[in-house]
């Protein structure tokens, strides 16, 4: 793809608006760990919520949507709308908890709700498990999507894609710490959205292709993979049960709750842990998760769906993208690389726009993680367990040379990993049966840091265990192989926290007062506590109205979805009926959450 003048200028405009501003919070970043990773604790929601949706918008995501479009259809997207669930009930049942805690980071938790040493060990291995293992593994995935948009667009190789965006990252991740990610998600959020929002109507605009109107028409009448039909929002339940169970029964019955995945934690973790507890009070927090999933699953799914589905008629077969761009490395080949491809349609202008725009989701993503990952290593890691008694500013450094660190780490990987979708699967499948736990553990006494031990390590066990069967011919499906694991690691767990020590009541007392989490799991402790009954009844009626919140924001958000899509689709009748739900729903909603707030 060749870059005229003009669209040079928009891509040096795009760097400038968004990473300049950030320059200014290098000196306050610099004040102390909680400045750098968790920006005083001072923010507003919408700025956290607006983090919150441009580090889940990365540059692997509109390929990852590109790949499950081609391969199963819009409906194959319930592999993660089905988080929706995950999502509004962090919202109604943990946001506040979660702010109540005070913590810098959501592994310092353990040692508030935890006691003895093994509340230190799930601290300091998770910390590592989680700040090193996981969070490199996403990165890479982030990158490797990088390399390929950059190798299709502009036949670049892996290292010097990877030479490019980490100069850009790293400088401003070491510089500007977490204030400086706000300020530039914020900004790349816009940039991003018009830029996916371009490429979807140019990408309807080929003549191949004939409008919303020519997609709709000629993929009615085409079949994917599995005979599904590409259009179907549902998966058919008649003629394809195996794809319905996978993409759809499994993640609304199951996923949902069982599965650990960066984003969306069942009950809140990582980032957008670290979001909320940057938040400044309650309120900021509950409202900053909730804008985040109004916006990450109703305003961003629809533009990649439309380009994905536009691939299909410009590029039927992987072969006709190698035909299109013959200097393409074979190994980066795969229907994730389809999105990238369609972007040589855009015309003079929206080149640098699109390209400006993946700069910005790469690095929204990326400058999250390198600081999320380093609040880890540094303020979980090396401040709890290596060097306790340094200074602030040495705790910084720190910090800014574990930014640095990971980000190596992450590139390498790059070069071991073909496709995100494959990455996602590996993610799931090793944070499987860990959910209910991390559900359960602000609502019931019993839990201890043992259980979360056995959690960890019977999850990762039986994976290893699965994947080595699986290379020895004995192969599982994909929604068996995660029924196996969620079965063995709750078993696990659960056994665990009934017959390893328990938790030393006073720190559970403590606990109980300082977050004050609501429902029958805490009576014990309440009532050890000296709570009376009027103070344990007024707990109880919090379940009730968080449950209908729950239901409502989620019957809102999905029927925005939906309504969206059939509007696209043209099936007016349908769409005006989800538009009723939608507007009941959040009428209700809104209801709901004057009433927490108050």
């Amino acid at each position: 793809m060749k870059l005229e003048l003009i669209d040079w200028i928009i891509i040096a405009s795009t760097l400038i608006i968004c990473f300049v501003p950030a320059l200014f919070y290098g000196k306050r970043a610099g004040k102390s760990t909680s400045e750098f990773f968790a920006s005083g604790r001072s923010v507003p929601w919408w700025l956290a919520g607006l983090s919150m949706v441009a580090t889940t918008f990365s540059s692997d995501t509109p390929n990852l949507v590109t790949d499950i479009v081609r391969t199963n259809g819009v409906a194959g997207n319930w592999v993660w709308w089905a988080f929706v669930l995950t999502g509004v009930a962090t919202v109604f049942f943990y946001a506040r908890l979660w702010r109540r805690s005070g913590v810098m980071t959501d592994l310092e938790f353990y040692e508030h709700r935890y006691s003895g040493k093994a509340a230190g060990f799930v601290r300091g291995f998770r910390s590592v498990y989680l700040g090193l293992f996981f969070n490199v593994m996403i990165m890479a995935t982030v990158n490797l999507a990088a390399c390929k948009i950059a190798g299709i667009l502009f036949g670049m190789e892996r290292w010097q894609t990877l030479l490019l965006v980490g100069s850009l990252n790293v400088v401003f991740a070491t510089h500007s710490g977490l204030w400086g990610v706000l300020v530039i998600d914020m900004i790349q959020f816009f940039i991003k959205m018009t830029a996916v929002i371009a490429a979807a109507y140019f990408a309807l605009q080929l003549p191949q292709v004939g409008g919303l109107s020519g997609l709709v028409d000629k993929l009615s009448n085409v079949k994917g993979p599995g005979n599904i039909n590409y259009l179907n929002i549902l998966p058919d339940f008649t003629s394809n049960w195996d794809i319905a169970v996978a993409v759809f029964i499994m993640p609304i019955a199951v996923q949902w709750w069982a599965v650990w995945y960066p984003g969306a934690e069942p009950g809140g973790g990582s980032y957008i842990a670290q979001r909320m507890l940057a938040s400044k009070s309650e309120k900021d927090a509950l409202g900053a998760v909730l804008f985040f999933n109004v916006a990450h699953y109703v305003l961003r799914p629809w533009p990649w769906i439309l380009v994905g589905l536009a691939s299909i008629i410009v590029y039927p077969q992987l072969s006709d993208i190698q035909t299109a761009f013959p200097n393409l490395d074979p190994k980066l080949l795969g229907h994730d690389i389809a999105y990238p491809a369609m972007l040589k349609f855009l015309p003079v202008g929206f080149i640098g726009l699109m390209v400006g725009g993946l700069i910005a989701a790469n690095s929204s993503t990326i400058l999250t993680h390198l600081n999320w990952g380093a609040s880890y290593l540094v303020h979980d890691f090396y401040r709890r367990f290596i060097k306790t008694d340094a200074t602030e500013k040495h705790y910084v450094f720190a910090g800014r040379i574990a930014t640095v660190f990971l980000f190596i780490v992450s590139s390498a990987l790059v070069f071991f990993l073909d496709s995100a979708l494959d990455a996602f699967h590996i993610i799931l499948q090793i944070g499987a049966g860990t959910g209910l736990l991390y559900l359960l553990r602000w609502f019931w006494w019993r839990i201890n840091a043992w259980a979360e031990v056995a959690a960890m390590v019977s999850s990762f066990a039986i994976s290893i265990v699965l994947l080595i069967l699986n290379k020895n011919g004995i192969e599982f499906s994909t929604h068996i192989s995660l029924i196996i694991t969620i079965a063995f690691t709750t078993i696990c767990w659960v056994t665990t926290s009934y017959i390893s020590p328990q938790t030393d009541k006073q720190t559970l007392i403590e606990f109980y007062k300082k977050v004050r989490p609501f429902g029958p799991g805490w009576k014990a402790i309440k009532i050890e506590a000296g709570f009376t009954d009027n103070e344990l009844e007024e707990s109880k009626n919090n379940i009730p109205l968080g449950l209908l919140g729950w239901v409502s924001g989620c019957t809102m958000i999905w029927s925005a979805l939906f309504t969206v899509g059939n509007f696209l689709y043209g099936r007016l009748e349908l769409a005006f009926m989800l538009l009723t739900v939608f507007a009941i729903s959040t009428f209700i909603l809104v209801k709901v959450v004057k009433k927490v707030w108050n």
